[in-house]
């Protein structure tokens, strides 16, 4: 049976691996589309929005209510592949860790 000192680093440096791996989180990028391409809006895979591309043809009064509809089914495409990616990342590092079925590490 490992010692409470074990314990205690071990639980430390999962902590560690963890914020590494948030922390890297920040640097993918993934995008999501709407419209065939017209409405592209990037963002990490923490979910951060870092960009939004609009087609100039989308920019007329006429398309007002379609253009307000595609960014948000961009913004939604975006937010979906963020989330797959951060949850691709984080299974890398809880790999091999003996966690109960359901468990989300904080922060995830």
């Amino acid at each position: 049976m490992p010692s409470l000192d074990e314990l205690m680093k071990a639980a430390q440096n999962v902590q560690e691996q963890m914020q590494a791996a948030q922390a890297k989180l920040d640097h993918i990028e993934v995008e999501g589309a709407a419209g065939g391409g017209l409405i592209k809006v990037r963002a990490t895979a923490r979910g951060r929005i870092i960009g939004i591309d609009i087609d100039a043809s989308m920019l007329t009064y006429e398309s007002k209510e379609m253009l307000e509809d595609l960014v948000v089914a961009a913004f939604n495409d975006a937010k979906n592949k963020a989330d797959q990616a951060g949850s691709a990342e984080m299974n890398k590092l809880t790999a091999g860790m003996p966690l109960p079925p359901g468990f989300k590490l904080p922060g995830l």
